[in-house]
């Protein structure tokens, strides 16, 4: 082994991810996943092997570049998509092999589910690939049981005559066919399994708990407790994490550039998931901090996470601050495993708000790589160096990072406007013991704003329906203090 691979192993970590062996020409000749990347790979190098094809793999092997993964089972299905993106030589008995399976809801009117080992471009919605068969049965059986569609392949044609068939009668089924379901209901049932299937766990379980407090409000407590129960089936069952970018296939252009950002900031394995922050507020009121997550270089909307900051009084202005405390906060749920881990963060700034960021992640004991990279002139700032990198603006690994950069701050936007609008909307009415909310608005549609209010006489006052003496008393009190 020579001193170049050495200080490649050296440096991997033990934990898990995906390794690629390449030739002197730079060819991909084997692709490996391992549940702990650096104790896998150097045992090909420790002793001398039985079999001649390994043998003369590593007689071969000129460089090995890794994927960090945030599981074994992740690192699965990365290994099956490079396998068939590259047909390693070496790789002779997974060249052919089973390929994993999907659920497929198909396209149709009243849409089935059904499991495949192909994916089609027949307009049906494909879930997965999913490598662990228990997984793919348990998330089958929660969804035949709590979201039931109907098993028949028949065309469906609404009929209130027709007697549903037995499946409705064991609860397998909507009775679509005999009109006991409205098609949106039907179509609502598909989406939450979609749902289910993409691992957007939070997302289904809001839905159904909208839909079990509106039961509740209409007394309908059976129908409440059925979507009780089926919240708790899933919090049960779905403690995984599913990346929404792994169901694609990785392109030949997105692997280059990662590879190429791999080599421009010296990082010990690919940077197949990228962190990004930034912070954003108004004169130091609503100050968010967000992250927006990369995976294969494209989006990950399902792992994006923003947090109220609650170090600084309203008012105040302190972005190193806030982004101490918003990759502070952030990385806590990594390190419980409630959160991927990235193999890089990026920071929308310069050198001191990635001071306070690399802050933070050293009082939390972690080892993450992060730069910042700052507006106008894009340079790219890296931890204990004073001289930033320049790259050139049509470079493909600067513009995946502004890529990043600008997604960061458009969400950072958008999630500070939507708390600012709240907060505009909530009028000083709104804190006055005994004023409703219908209350509030009717003076408001009838005076204009709450300055014009606080002007008003008590008996100008009631003259708003169901404002007595007292009231009036208690809003002029309240707005005039």
């Amino acid at each position: 082994m020579n001193e170049k691979l050495s200080a490649i192993i050296k440096n991997l970590p033990e934990r898990p991810g995906v390794y690629l062996m390449r030739d002197s020409e730079g060819k991909v000749i084997y692709v490996g996943k391992a549940k702990k990347l650096k104790r896998r790979v150097s045992s090909y190098f420790r002793h001398s092997h039985s079999s001649p094809r390994l043998n003369k793999l590593v007689s071969l092997i000129e460089d090995i570049s890794t994927i960090r993964t945030e599981t074994e089972a992740e690192a699965l299905i990365v290994e099956a998509k490079l396998i068939r993106r590259y047909s390693p030589f070496f790789n002779i008995e997974l060249k052919m092999g089973d390929k994993y399976p999907y659920v497929k809801v198909t396209n149709e009117e009243y849409p089935r589910l059904e499991i495949t080992r192909h994916k089609y471009n027949d307009g049906a919605v494909y879930l997965g690939p999913f490598v662990d068969a228990g997984n793919i049965r348990n998330l089958m059986r929660l969804s035949e049981r709590y979201f039931p569609l109907r098993v028949c392949s028949k065309k469906i044609n609404p009929d209130s005559k027709k007697r549903p068939c037995i499946e409705y009668t064991l609860g397998h089924s909507m009775g679509a066919c005999a009109a006991l379901c409205s098609k949106s209901e039907y179509l609502e049932r598909a989406a939450d399994i979609i749902l289910l299937f993409e691992g957007k766990s939070a997302e289904l379980v809001e839905r159904l708990r909208e839909r079990m407090n509106d039961s509740a409000k209409k007394l309908e407590f059976e129908k409440a407790a059925k979507y009780r129960d089926t919240i708790r089936a899933i919090w049960k069952l779905t403690r995984q994490k599913i990346s929404s970018a792994l169901q694609e296939d990785l392109d030949n252009e997105t692997w280059h550039v990662l590879n190429q950002i791999q080599d421009l900031l010296h990082l010990h394995v690919l940077p197949w998931r990228i962190d990004a922050f930034d912070i954003s507020h108004t004169h130091g009121h609503d100050t968010y901090g967000c992250c927006v997550v990369f995976e294969q270089g494209r989006p990950s909307p399902n792992l994006y996470r923003r947090f109220k900051i609650r170090s600084l009084e309203d008012g105040e202005i302190n972005d190193f601050a806030s982004m101490y405390e918003t990759v502070k906060r952030r990385y806590r749920h990594v390190l419980d495993n409630s959160e991927p881990s990235p193999q890089l963060a990026l920071i929308d700034g310069g050198s001191g708000q990635l001071e306070y960021a690399q802050r933070a992640i050293n009082e939390l004991g972690m080892n993450l790589p992060m730069i910042a990279l700052a507006e106008r002139e894009e340079l790219i700032f890296l931890p204990e160096s004073n001289t930033p990198l320049r790259l050139e603006r049509d470079d493909p690994a600067l513009q995946l990072l502004q890529r990043l950069r600008d997604e960061v701050h458009r969400y950072a936007i958008t999630t500070h406007r939507h708390a600012r609008g709240l907060r505009v909307r909530h009028s000083r009415l709104d804190d006055i013991h005994g004023i409703g909310k219908k209350t509030a608005a009717e003076l408001l549609v009838k005076f204009g704003s709450v300055k014009r209010i606080a002007a008003l006489s008590p008996e100008e006052l009631m003259k708003v329906p169901g404002i007595g003496p007292v009231t009036a008393k208690r809003i002029l009190d309240e707005l005039c203090e």
